[in-house]
């Protein structure tokens, strides 16, 4: 009884030694799955945040785009406009210079004695040419 009851020993030996490195293996095991699934999550949160990332980055810059092409194209509306109306404003000084001009000239070829009509006309072309060039520089600038 002796032999049997240490043959059991041993037996139960045996597998009480195979029980704990199977346990161990599985253990290993559950602990190896748990890290490739910890892993793969942060490798898939990183994809996805680097998508959204480019993404918005994309859209970011399109409607950047858009509203610079707007102010541009508001930009050159306005430019356009007051270029337009300095060319008038300078069409119709011009004429008042030629006016003036013919007036001078009327004026001097019948000064006698009205010598001051022809100053005084003289001056106003002056201030007209002045505000001429003034204009010619404001637009100028716009440009």
């Amino acid at each position: 009884m002796n032999d049997m009851h240490a043959e059991h020993a041993s037996t139960s030996r045996k597998e009480t030694g195979t029980r704990k490195k199977k346990s161990n293996a599985a253990f290993l095991v559950f602990i190896g799955i748990w890290i490739l699934l910890i892993g793969g999550g942060l490798l898939g949160a990183k994809l996805y945040t680097d998508k959204m990332q480019r993404d918005m980055t994309a859209d970011i810059q399109r409607q950047t785009s858009a509203q610079i092409a707007d102010m541009q194209k508001a930009y050159d509306g306005r430019l356009a406009a007051m270029e337009s109306t300095y060319a008038g404003e300078i069409t119709l000084l011009k004429e008042k210079i030629d006016a003036l001009n013919e007036l001078l000239t009327f004026t001097k070829d019948n000064a006698d004695t009205k010598t001051d009509n022809s100053n005084k006309l003289y001056t106003q072309l002056n201030e007209v040419k002045k505000q001429l060039n003034e204009l010619k520089k404001s637009l100028d600038v716009l440009k």
